[in-house]
């Protein structure tokens, strides 16, 4: 099931369909990292506008979680794909739509991904940062880090079995890595789109502007990485950035021989120091 793709997966959508005389809803699916049992916890999460209460379904199970009750800390703004929201201290992933009337209402809202510089690209980042800032997007987490091998095969996990998997891990650990947090209308699509297609030489005959093209060599050292799906998309954010409390991979800064640099608004918006990087 891929992002892009206007249709979902009809086991996602919401059985618990308001009526049309009903005050209007919006659906989402959710997970939550539930640490006491080390797995991820899938609800449907119900937001009611006119009286901002919410309501919650455990999926798994088909029964209420949650009964529907006002709760103010939860606006209409924060609920897009990929985003964390908090729910009476639950912090939930918002990894799909709920139902077709959420998706038609609010499909066009604003979604997060994640953008990977990979160790071939990373002398380049200032350009690849100024092409993502010129495509709309907005970059709200950003990280450098050097991968372990254990680090590496929990994110390219979904290529485990693929011949060219040795070849990844040792690619994607032989140097830092950028990983952003991206956020704009429809991101993983446009991500994607920018990126060009996997095969950096298919890029340069079929996007010949995109990002692989550019700055990549080949179906591996491709320069940078972004997922295909809301899930997907959810699950290696999580990997960079946990919400569940740990840390992540480990920064390259060492925090020795250095100092503070902070840049000032103006340079941002002028894209001033995108220049010197």
């Amino acid at each position: 099931m891929r992002a892009c793709q206007q249709g979902r997966s009809s086991s996602l959508v919401s059985p618990y369909m308001a009526p049309k005389n009903q005050s209007e809803r919006f659906a989402f699916i959710a997970e939550w990292y539930d640490p006491n049992a080390s797995l991820l916890r899938r609800y449907e999460l119900l937001f009611y506008p006119t009286d901002g209460s919410v309501e919650m379904h455990d999926v798994k199970n088909r029964r209420t979680f949650l009964k529907r009750t006002k709760y103010e800390d939860l606006r209409l703004e924060d609920l897009f794909i990929g985003n964390k929201v908090n729910v009476f201290s639950r912090q939930l992933v918002l990894i799909d739509y709920g139902d077709q009337y959420t998706a038609r209402q609010l499909g066009s809202r604003k979604e997060k991904t994640l953008a990977l510089i990979k160790p071939d690209a990373v002398s380049k980042a200032g350009e690849i940062i100024e092409m993502i800032n010129k495509s709309g997007f907005t970059i709200t987490k950003l990280r450098m880090m050097t991968l372990t091998r254990k680090e590496a095969a929990d994110f390219h996990v979904d290529h485990h079995s693929r011949p060219f998997y040795n070849e990844l891990i040792q690619f994607i650990t032989s140097g830092p890595v950028i990983a952003m947090e991206i956020l704009r209308d429809d991101a993983i699509c446009e991500w994607k789109r920018l990126l060009g297609p996997a095969n950096s030489g298919l890029s340069r005959t079929d996007a010949p502007g995109s990002i692989r093209a550019l700055f990549g060599t080949d179906g591996v050292r491709n320069a940078a990485h972004g997922p295909d799906t809301f899930a997907s998309a959810a699950r290696e954010m999580e990997l960079f950035f946990p919400s569940s409390g740990g840390c992540g991979p480990a920064n390259t800064a060492k925090f020795t021989n250095c100092t503070c640099c902070i840049i000032k608004p103006h340079a941002i918006s002028e894209d001033l120091f995108i220049h010197y990087m």
